[in-house]
């Protein structure tokens, strides 16, 4: 094991495992405490200018400027600074311990979610021109003035003792009039077949259709007996519109009055 020239044993031969000395420059070593070696007796500074190896005279027992350990060679013996590099413009650990903590960064919060304000159900809107109801009854004026018109078959048609009132609700773009037929396929949504069954109405004789603003108008498509609104026979084919409280005639007997909202 070699020994450095400040007397660190060290398992290094070439630097000193303590202060990091050259241990082979050991003669050119010169403690700080000891005289200088080309200068005369008692002149540790060496008055012919020498120094220590490294060139740099410095006092005995100066700090180290990273640990604050007193210098005892070129080198540290606690953290290895290198007095002769490192020069005067180190930064002193000790202040730099000293100097106040810097103050936590601080962000700002984040800005606040926007408030979705809960959905509530409102009114469901009406139906596309509201409601419309047909009103199916027996007519006696409407049978009168048929029997006055004097049909083919008009004497042998008697006008019900007892008919209820029906009431059909339109619904969707088309609604049949008539009276049911299974051999002829025919199954109309207000079916006049039910008992009493005017015997003037044939089996599609006309149909409701639905007008784009919700309204609805009447067709006949070619009765054998045709119809009529409020009194006056529509021709065949052609859609005639209807208002809220029209009555429409066909058959014998038959009213269909279309209402609105009800």
């Amino acid at each position: 094991m070699a020994t450095c020239p400040a007397g660190h044993p060290s398992a290094d031969d070439q630097f000193c495992e303590v202060c990091g000395v050259l241990i082979g420059a050991a003669p050119a070593f010169v403690a700080e405490n000891a005289p200088a070696e080309n200068g005369p007796a008692g002149d540790p500074a060496g008055a012919t200018g020498q120094g220590t190896a490294a060139g740099v005279a410095a006092p005995p027992g100066e700090p180290c400027p990273r640990c604050g350990v007193p210098r005892a060679g070129n080198f540290c013996e606690s953290c290895g600074y290198d007095f002769a590099v490192a020069g005067p413009d180190t930064l002193d650990p000790a202040v730099f311990r000293s100097a106040p903590p810097l103050p936590p960064r601080s962000f700002p919060p984040p800005p606040p979610a926007p408030q979705v304000a809960p959905t509530q159900a409102g009114p469901v809107p009406p139906a596309r021109g509201g409601e419309w109801t047909a009103v199916v009854t027996a007519d006696r004026a409407y049978y009168d003035a048929v029997q006055a018109a004097g049909g083919p078959d008009a004497a042998d048609i008697a006008f019900p003792a007892y008919s209820p009132q029906r009431r059909f609700r339109l619904a969707g773009d088309e609604v049949r009039i008539g009276r049911r037929s299974v051999s002829a396929g025919i199954d109309p949504e207000i079916d006049l077949s039910v008992p009493p069954a005017d015997p003037g109405v044939s089996r599609l004789h006309a149909v409701l259709l639905r007008s784009p603003d919700g309204s609805w108008c009447v067709v006949d498509p070619g009765s054998a007996n045709g119809t009529e609104v409020n009194g006056s026979e529509i021709p065949q084919g052609q859609p005639v519109p209807l208002r809220d409280g029209d009555r429409i005639h066909l058959g014998a007997w038959t009213e269909l009055r279309v209402v609105r909202g009800s």
